[in-house]
């Protein structure tokens, strides 16, 4: 109901954000989300398997030009990201309010939070080579390099429960490490992902790069999972009996299955398991003196 007596508010729908755009799902369905206490918020795409093909496809286009980009050009952009989420500070926290029943000022606490997650992960993506990389010592005239590399596209269930930090906590660093990435946003609460979606679109992140479907993530999971071209999974989002079923899925293709046990606490100090977790190690030999 809009605030003007006499006057209806325009109810807004919600897209989905695939490669850059804005598109509606496929399937034409849509589904209502409401507020912590019921109230109508918003109608919300619902997400099919065609718009996760079509995600999968953006993220895998997208993903030569993020993996080959600098580092430090990669810590400027979620650096970038920050910066327009802090632009945006009041209406992340009314989102996260509504959404999960929280006060204004535990809200915009939580949104801080998300942002200084933000650059956090931003001050690591040149500093996971030094870290996570080796110069091996071994015997004979070579030398041996061991360096981290992106593992490739990763299909992300966010967490249900924490709508905007711990979204932002699994998807900071699959980019940070230079993946691409599909995210099927909490069913429950997907308002902050959508307005993420929107900061996205207008930083200086590549299309494509990450893509963000609405929906139930007991249907667009599994397809994930099984997609051939989708590297690794991120299953926080998904129950522990379906996180079960994913990983049985995942092992048809050799994905790489992110161990979860369910929501951690995302307000904890953040560390470097899942950025690990989404990096492969590659050893180069080469012989000394040429």
């Amino acid at each position: 109901m809009s605030d003007v007596a006499g006057r209806l508010a325009v109810a807004k729908t919600c897209k989905l954000y695939i490669g850059g755009a804005f598109p509606r799902s496929e399937s034409g369905r849509v589904f209502a989300v409401t507020s912590a206490d019921g109230e109508f918020q918003a109608n919300v795409a619902h997400a099919s398997r065609k718009d996760v093909r079509d995600a999968v496809a953006a993220a895998r286009k997208a993903f030569g030009g993020w993996s080959g980009a600098a580092a430090y050009n990669r810590g400027q952009v979620l650096f970038r990201i920050a910066e327009v989420m802090e632009g945006r500070r009041e209406q992340f926290a009314a989102e996260v309010s509504t959404a999960e029943g929280v006060s204004r000022e535990t809200a915009l606490s939580t949104v801080d939070t998300a942002v200084d997650r933000l650059v956090w992960y931003a001050g690591w993506t040149d500093k996971i080579a030094m870290v996570l990389g080796a110069s091996n010592p071994v015997a004979g005239p070579y030398f041996s390099f061991s360096t981290p590399e992106p593992t490739g596209v990763v299909g992300v269930l966010a967490p249900q429960e924490s709508s905007l930090l711990g979204l932002i906590s699994v998807i900071a660093p699959v980019i940070a490490a230079g993946n691409a990435c599909v995210v099927v946003a909490s069913g429950e609460r997907p308002l902050p992902a959508i307005t993420l979606a929107e900061v996205l679109a207008t930083s200086d992140v590549p299309g494509g790069v990450v893509n963000l479907l609405t929906g139930r993530a007991a249907e667009l999971g599994p397809w994930l999972a099984s997609h051939a071209d989708v590297n690794a999974l991120d299953p926080t989002g998904a129950s522990a009996e379906l996180r079960g079923e994913l990983a049985r899925s995942a092992a048809d293709t050799v994905k790489r299955v992110l161990p979860v046990r369910g929501e951690p606490d995302w307000t904890g100090e953040p560390d470097l398991q899942r950025l690990r977790a989404f990096t492969e190690i590659k050893t180069v030999w080469h012989p000394v003196g040429t």
